[in-house]
């Protein structure tokens, strides 16, 4: 059968990791956001330098060569929502924030959309296996919800909680 590939960290953590600002900035967002540890901030931040990257990369290019090239990477981007339109510019891939990522996150949406109280309370419904999208039971609260799949995320058919608001509805 061979050995499994070899998995690699998905992550690259911040160059001064003592600075007081840096601490704080990251503190805020593992509260706001109910992340387990800063690794997962950590990984967005590392989603969007590439994604910034390639977007400094096209406009090094010259015009007609950037302008083939741009258009799977926004629409790619609008597909996974970070983007508000499919019309949009480098401009606003460059100007996107970790926080536009961490919106993306399973996680928030959950909690967002109100299946949970808390965003704690989101992560432990995820992790336990209560949350489903499209009938698919998803246990990674860390997972990066893409625009057609926004919609079809609620309770699992098997899960007590869908039960009890099946009785209370």
């Amino acid at each position: 059968m061979g050995d499994p590939k070899k998995s690699r960290k998905k992550w690259q953590g911040p160059t001064h990791p003592w600075r007081k600002e840096t601490l704080m900035e990251e503190m805020q967002l593992v509260g706001e956001y109910g992340l387990r540890n800063k690794k997962e901030l950590w990984i967005a931040r590392s989603l969007l330098r590439e994604i910034r990257a390639k977007a400094r990369r096209l406009l090094a290019l010259p015009q007609e060569e950037r302008i083939q090239l741009e258009k799977p990477l926004i629409s790619r981007l609008y597909k996974m929502g970070l983007v508000p339109s499919e019309d949009a510019s480098l401009d606003d891939v460059l100007s996107l924030t970790v926080r536009d990522v961490l919106e993306r996150r399973l996680q928030t949406i959950v909690y967002r959309k109100g299946l949970a109280k808390t965003i704690r309370q989101a992560r432990q419904l995820i992790t336990h296996g209560h949350i489903a999208i499209s009938s698919r039971r998803v246990r990674s609260p860390g997972y990066l919800v893409s625009r057609e799949e926004e919609n079809l995320i609620g309770y699992y058919e098997g899960s007590p909680i869908a039960k009890q608001v099946q009785a209370g509805a």
